[in-house]
């Protein structure tokens, strides 16, 4: 059997494999589908600062190649998280990741901040896709000067693995890559989702409940490889690969372009246990092809 442990700054990974927040709860409403230890890393829903209710329905619509979301990040705020599901989850014997998201960079840190006093909860996903409140509901992540206050403000008072997961709605996206590394990033993830819309044609009117809305699946995955290929080259940080893995071999093509480790996110939605199918699809590949570790292919292609 291949080696397949992999590591993210400090973080750890036992398998390459991990959930994509949004995609997978807390975790907790997967367990009865799979043994939750078995993947690399989970990273739970999108948590803010205070409460959201997130944008009314619908919310959700289906393309002929993945989903198209405007969810809004619906949840009940970080101390609703440190009180009552951190207790929970603290204890799965794999890495519990929070994705955290917020309207400011002062907002930023002071969720990071109080997610950094869980011994239980090694790193952070920062979501910069968020909408920057002082500049018009521009997001953080399209400009350079925008991320790297995030990041800078958030580095101030977290003191773990901190992944930026970056947005792919922008003009050059090494440019960002290299602007939160510089920040104090330790890895970078991409992609979040493209921007897109769905028509009903009967109804002669927008489907999602703001019209727009956040494009994942299978169609994304062309866009995600490149700009994963091109970030694993424009800086020295640990690049996550996701957007549209479904299978193993979509994963290796991740690793081979870059990729330290993979997210698996809409596909959750159709195979509750495919991030075990993938780990093991992997293994295999290694096994086949006479490789020692999944590290020994990270960055093949040149």
């Amino acid at each position: 059997m291949a080696r397949l442990d992999v590591k993210i700054g400090d973080l750890k990974l036992k398998n390459p494999v991990m959930t994509a927040s949004g995609t997978f709860g807390y975790g907790l409403e997967f367990q009865d589908f799979l043994p939750l230890e078995e993947i690399g890393g989970i990273i739970v829903k999108g948590t803010t600062l205070l409460p959201r209710e997130g944008n009314d329905y619908p919310r959700m619509a289906e393309t002929p190649m993945g989903m198209l979301n405007c969810v809004g990040l619906q949840n009940k705020g970080v101390d609703y998280f440190c009180e009552h599901i951190y207790p929970q989850i603290k204890d799965i014997d794999t890495n519990m990741i929070v994705n955290v998201s917020g309207s400011s960079p002062e907002d930023y840190a002071e969720c990071a901040a109080r997610i950094d006093r869980l011994d239980n909860i090694p790193a952070i996903e920062l979501n910069i896709s968020c909408p920057n409140v002082r500049d018009g509901g521009m997001a953080f992540g399209v400009t350079c000067q925008g991320a790297e206050s995030v990041v800078k403000a958030v580095r101030e008072r977290y003191h773990k693995t901190l992944i930026v997961k970056l947005s792919p709605n922008v003009t050059d996206i090494t440019e960002i890559a290299r602007a939160v590394e510089a920040a104090g990033a330790d890895a970078v993830s991409l992609i979040n989702t493209l921007m897109g819309m769905a028509v009903d044609i009967e109804k002669r009117r927008k489907v999602l409940s703001i019209g727009t809305g956040g494009l994942s699946g299978p169609a994304v995955k062309p866009v995600a490889l490149r700009m994963v290929y091109q970030v694993a080259h424009s800086v020295k940080i640990p690049v996550v690969g996701l957007g549209g893995i479904y299978t193993a071999e979509d994963a290796l093509e991740f690793i081979m372009c870059g990729a330290m480790a993979v997210e698996i996110g809409t596909a959750n939605f159709l195979d509750p246990a495919v991030t075990i199918k993938v780990r093991d699809g992997i293994n295999e590949w290694l096994d086949r092809h006479g490789v020692d570790s999944v590290t020994d292919i990270i960055g093949e292609i040149k």
